[in-house]
């Protein structure tokens, strides 16, 4: 009988976990077909973008809500370094409520929107609050759903272009698992001027056998019980703990309390939070001078002894992989593999139902009860 990460897809029905097991085991499948696909697009995303990557004056945005805001965090300084114009991930959760901090009118703009479905009230809100106050602004739509509010807002529209992810990422269940990484990898792609369709086969390759490599001592690891997890990432990897960091509130429905910050920052305050537990993830950076600063705090917790158990995810990690030595955010998705795994079998060990933790709907798969409010109204 196949195994799905050390349980039968039989078991992860009755947990009420297989749709999650299944998005998160499909993503290096996913890759492949995402690949195909821009290769499709590549004559009409390059007529679409033009030269506003290499003008200094352009203005792009990478936007999104939770973790299709982190998706954005975790490219944004990559691809800023790479072009002249300036790049920069603002959510829409601060577009909306801060627009003159963000927009001006001047300055030619391209908006990249994630989102998942699409249906989120902030993802069109945010797209005609920039049309409203910066004329021939065009946007750039990565979404999951063809048939969500944010596609068909672009639907024949020549300022827009709706780049759709591989049918199956639009996950079922609650978290954003195959959705994220396939929209990240897609922004990527676009927008990297050193992209080689290459890359996205090796990565799929890397996933599938860190997935194989993983899936025991992801499983061991999580059969411990903790009460706070600490996510740690240099740089990209940063905004990459915060999505891993999401994952486990999400899935433990918030009862495993979980944070991100960087390896540096963590000295400054927020390492009060450790106790017997905690447990302490840090995602290696591709960066050797990165290294160096995570590593010297990894020596420092192992010393004080204080967190339950600190490990690392990353080539040469106790969660590695031999892996080539691309940028950070290239290899964000195959680490955020085991971070994925982790929260799916902390949320079966709490025996909540990992394809939707909140039966309550306290917290929904799709965000509601938002009012938006015109920006010129006070």
């Amino acid at each position: 009988m196949t195994n799905l990460f050390q349980r039968t897809p039989e078991a992860w029905r009755d947990l009420g976990g297989l749709d999650t097991a299944e998005e998160i085991a499909q993503q290096p499948a996913l890759w492949r077909i995402l690949a195909q696909q821009l290769d499709r697009q590549r004559a009409a995303l390059a007529d679409f973008l033009g030269d506003v990557l290499s003008t200094p004056e352009a203005r792009i945005i990478l936007t999104g809500a939770g973790s299709s805001a982190f998706a954005g965090e975790i490219i944004a300084d990559e691809i800023n370094a790479a072009w002249p114009c300036q790049v920069r991930a603002i959510a829409t959760t601060s577009l909306l409520t801060h627009p003159a901090l963000y927009l001006r009118r001047e300055r030619p703009t391209l908006v990249v929107s994630f989102a998942r479905s699409g249906n989120s009230p902030e993802s069109t809100a945010a797209v005609q609050l920039v049309r409203d106050m910066v004329p021939h602004a065009r946007f750039l739509n990565i979404t999951c759903n063809a048939e969500g509010a944010l596609a068909r807002q672009g639907e024949n529209d020549p300022s827009t272009y709706n780049l759709l992810m591989p049918a199956g990422s639009c996950d079922r269940a609650f978290a954003m698992t195959s959705s994220f990484t396939c929209m990240l990898l897609a922004a990527l792609s676009v927008l990297d001027p050193d992209f080689q369709t290459p890359q996205l086969e090796t990565l799929a390759q890397l996933g599938e056998r860190a997935l194989s490599a993983w899936s025991a001592p992801a499983a061991e690891l999580a059969a411990q019980r903790v009460r706070r997890v600490v996510y740690l990432g240099s740089g990209p990897l940063e905004s990459l703990a915060k999505e891993a960091a999401l994952k486990i509130l999400e899935l433990t429905a918030g009862e495993v309390l979980a944070v991100a910050n960087s390896a540096l920052g963590f000295r400054h305050g927020p390492k009060a939070m450790l106790n017997s537990e905690t447990l302490v993830l840090m995602f290696r950076s591709a960066d050797p001078l990165a290294r160096q600063y995570e590593h010297d705090l990894l020596s420092e917790l192992q010393r004080d002894q204080v967190a339950a158990r600190c490990l690392t995810i990353g080539t040469g990690g106790d969660f590695g992989i031999d892996a080539p030595t691309w940028a950070d955010a290239w290899l964000a998705p195959l680490w955020l593999l085991m971070a994925q795994q982790y929260a799916l079998h902390q949320s079966a060990l709490l025996q909540l139902r990992p394809d939707n933790p909140f039966a309550s709907g306290t917290v929904n798969r799709v965000v509601q009860g938002v009012t938006i409010y015109r920006h010129d109204a006070f």
